[in-house]
């Protein structure tokens, strides 16, 4: 390859990626913003003076506690998913439960639309009254993702070697040890990828949120689009919840990335 060509291969490569990190660039750079200079024309590329009054309004008027809200449903609902969901695809997996096709029905559970379902689900919590609780959108919300840990950690404990099961029976373990002491540690780069993506399915889930939440446990996601109105959108917070909204995703994707891409590259996408 001659010199010519990778140097336009690289600033190809570098206009492709600011093209696609300008948008994350300016959504956070306005959350730093005065009014004036969201409105400044021409624009202005970053703010004269770094300014924390988006932010302090945020937490003033009580709205940056939906991010604590999103926070709790999605982490709770990601650990039971993770629970109930490995350890019945350890039972499709090894014991065959529900025979052959099983695995295939539940996955084609995840692939029905929200939308289908969202107002039977929504007059049914009417009845039990689970609107607007969290207990009610923690549910809902395991039972969304179940099918997706299901099926990933099927594939991943297939390509545990039963011999190693076997042995640990053999040497005395019960079959709970043999799951916590040997399927686990062989599984957790496939462990921690399937958990990423299931938090973050969460975490960004906006249609059940929007129609079971009033105000008690209301999530950015729909905090975010009561700053849309008719005759003027609110820019500055807009972009400042916009911005607390990402970072729980950003941190775990960045101190998770080795094993999210471990976990990737290993057997999840088996039949």
């Amino acid at each position: 390859m001659s010199k010519g060509t990778l140097f336009w291969r690289y600033v190809a490569a570098i206009a492709i990626t600011v093209f696609f990190l300008f948008p994350i660039y300016w959504l956070f750079i306005i959350s730093f913003k005065t009014p004036d200079e969201i409105f400044s024309f021409p624009p202005k590329w970053y703010p004269g003076q770094i300014h924390f009054g988006n932010y302090a309004v945020l937490f003033k008027d009580g709205d940056a506690v939906t991010v604590w809200n999103s926070l709790v449903v999605a982490g709770v609902s990601t650990v039971l998913a993770m629970i109930l969901g490995t350890l019945c695809a350890y039972s499709i997996a090894r014991f065959r439960t529900g025979g052959e096709n099983l695995a295939n029905w539940i996955i084609s559970q995840r692939m029905v639309p929200p939308i289908a379902i969202v107002f039977p689900v929504f007059l049914m919590y009417v009845k039990l009254g689970l609107v607007d609780t969290y207990i009610g959108i923690i549910l809902l919300y395991t039972a969304f993702n179940l099918p997706y840990v299901i099926w990933m950690m099927r594939g991943y404990i297939q390509d545990v070697p039963k011999a190693l099961e076997e042995s640990a029976l053999v040497d005395g373990c019960t079959r709970w040890q043999v799951i916590w002491k040997v399927v686990f540690p062989m599984c957790r780069a496939g462990l921690l990828a399937t958990a990423i993506f299931t938090f973050i399915f969460a975490w960004n889930e906006f249609l059940f949120a929007l129609v079971l939440t009033r105000t008690e446990v209301t999530t950015y996601t729909v905090q975010v689009t009561h700053y849309f109105g008719g005759q003027s959108n609110f820019w500055a917070k807009i972009s400042a919840m916009s911005v607390l909204g990402t970072l729980p995703v950003f941190i775990a994707v960045a101190f998770m990335q080795k094993y999210l891409v471990r976990g990737i590259s290993l057997g999840a996408v088996k039949g």
